[in-house]
């Protein structure tokens, strides 16, 4: 009778229940059911793996994704989100995080707290400083930081072994500080624009 249960059990649990501790890859993820509107994913959310809320007009970061506790995709790009909450670090299973052209001044300080994180796109905003944390991205292969106001980059950056591309085009950096940040990251591709001539 307990063996008849248990069989039950296993075969009526969620799907979801399985996602919560399991790392989709690339190619899963890219097949996995894509949300693009909040109150349809809200329906049933511990379904909710991949979410592109792109132009949506938030003006913040909004607190309804803490529902999504299996979410290992977030596009939140084309809003209007000047800051990303330190909380963020409490999406676990965080792959993919891009927020690009919306507006951020900076990057939650604890940003090294997501563990998972493989691919961060933040380009065309307005971050001017990588936070200390940023090298403890200890998956991060992708950082597309193109077209930013950066003029700071920690030496913890020396941590990402599993960095393979980091774009910095678009971003006035002297040679001596493209020099720096490269040996850094002696593994990785990193694409700068020709060295300005100009101090930090």
């Amino acid at each position: 009778m307990l063996k008849n249960k248990l069989i039950l059990l296993f075969i009526f649990i969620s799907p979801a229940f399985f996602s919560q501790e399991r790392l989709l890859d690339s190619v899963a993820l890219a097949s996995c059911q894509e949300y693009t509107d909040l109150k349809e994913a809200l329906t049933e959310p511990d379904n909710v793996v991949k979410l592109t809320l792109r132009k949506k007009k938030y003006k913040s970061f909004p607190k309804e994704l803490y529902n999504f506790k299996n979410l290992q995709y977030l596009d939140l790009s084309k809003n209007e989100i000047k800051e990303l909450p330190d909380s963020i670090v409490t999406f676990k299973n965080l792959q993919y995080l891009i927020v690009s052209k919306a507006g951020l001044v900076a990057l939650p300080k604890n940003i090294g707290g997501l563990k998972n994180l493989r691919h961060l796109n933040v380009n065309q905003n307005e971050i001017s400083v990588l936070p200390y944390s940023f090298g403890d991205l200890e998956n991060l292969e992708v950082a597309d930081l193109w077209s930013n106001n950066l003029e700071y980059f920690p030496e913890t950056m020396s941590k990402l072994k599993n960095l393979k591309l980091m774009d910095l085009r678009n971003i006035l950096i002297p040679q001596n500080h493209q020099d720096s940040i490269q040996s850094m990251l002696p593994q990785a591709t990193i694409f700068f624009s020709p060295p300005c001539n100009c101090s930090w």
